[in-house]
């Protein structure tokens, strides 16, 4: 059987699975709409039932690697302490699928676009919920130490830089830096908390009207890795100036220093941005998905800004030789190396 044969055959024993299962969760005949899918293999679709009800089905196929039952987890712990993830109506782990709660359509990143006055309200919104996190403690979970930290930059060298042995060198001046933001405070990490994956659900009161999407790769880590992920956003620009707002609103109303926050803050938009450079790289030269691509100038912009912060100083000398500017004929490099998406697209 070649490659195509079998691509296929897997989309159909894939379609009788899901079948089988809206079957047994009462949604079967349900009309469905692709909603949205990600840099992982998941994808969601919208099912709406005779009389308008809609509920969102989970497709992470457990053969690409993905796995429901952390999303699950996570899920019950958010609603346990007041804040809101979808629930859970139906729950296939083993086939993973799932059928969640349908937040609706009003992305915190649209809503921001179609009224950019919107921008600040929302960003103190969801540092409420990150603020409401902090009063809790965190489900036992990974934690985010500095071998963490640094092994995640890993893809940084591999596919931005295209040299994985660098990374031997800046662990070792990363190392201090990476240490400092470890050893301090825990919290729940969402880890992809951004306002793609934040709806408005203006019905409900408080930290609740944050609805909350995409968070089954959490761990603990220091409060500041959250923030970074929402106000250094690979998907839209976040001005210094709002960032710099809400930096301010988040430390007033936490009972941390100021200086200390945002020197692990700097520390941490470093480490996450340069992962994330190295992710879009492969994501477009391995994976064949060119348009994150696009992304990677700002993200670039993201790791100067967290640079200039004067404690930084020693890494900035050492990464400067070695991260190269996102010029045009480098992205179009790696376009060009990008190959035809994998069946099916």
């Amino acid at each position: 059987m070649d490659g195509a044969a079998l691509s296929m055959e897997r989309v159909m024993t894939r379609a009788a699975q899901i079948s089988e299962f809206l079957a047994q969760s009462g949604w079967a005949g349900a009309a469905s709409q692709r909603v949205a899918g990600d840099a992982s293999n998941r994808r969601y679709d919208r099912l709406t039932r005779t009389g308008g009800t809609t509920a969102i089905l989970m497709d992470a196929p457990p053969g690409t690697g993905e796995d429901v039952r952390p999303f699950m987890r996570i899920a019950d712990h958010l609603r346990a302490i007041g804040l809101s993830a979808p629930e859970i109506y139906h729950a296939d782990p083993t086939s993973g699928l799932l059928l969640i709660e349908d937040f609706g359509d009003a992305l915190f990143a649209d809503l921001m676009s179609d009224d950019p006055a919107q921008q600040v309200p929302l960003y103190r919104a969801a540092t409420d919920v990150l603020l409401h996190l902090k009063e809790h403690d965190a489900p036992k979970l990974n934690i985010c130490d500095a071998t963490w930290l640094i092994d995640m930059t890993q893809p940084f060298f591999e596919w931005y830089v295209g040299d994985p042995d660098k990374h031997a060198s800046f662990a070792q001046v990363f190392g201090g830096f990476a240490k400092m933001a470890a050893e301090g405070p825990k919290v729940l990490m969402l880890r992809d908390y951004h306002a793609q994956n934040l709806l408005l659900l203006p019905d409900r009161e408080g930290v609740q009207q944050v609805g909350i999407l995409d968070f089954q790769d959490a761990m603990q880590a220091h409060p500041a890795y959250d923030l970074v992920s929402i106000l250094q956003d690979a998907r839209r620009d976040v001005s210094a100036e709002i960032e710099r707002e809400i930096l301010r609103y988040y430390t007033a109303n936490s009972a941390v220093s100021d200086a200390e926050f945002r020197y692990a803050y700097a520390v941490l938009g470093v480490q996450r941005n340069l992962r994330i450079l190295g992710i879009f790289a492969r994501l477009c030269m391995r994976d064949g998905k060119a348009g994150y691509v696009d992304f990677i100038p700002r993200v670039w912009g993201y790791v100067q800004r967290n640079l200039a912060h004067p404690a930084l100083a020693p890494l900035a000398a050492h990464l400067k030789p070695i991260l190269p500017a996102p010029t045009p004929a480098l992205l179009e490099s790696m376009k060009a190396k990008c190959p035809s998406p994998p069946f099916p697209s």
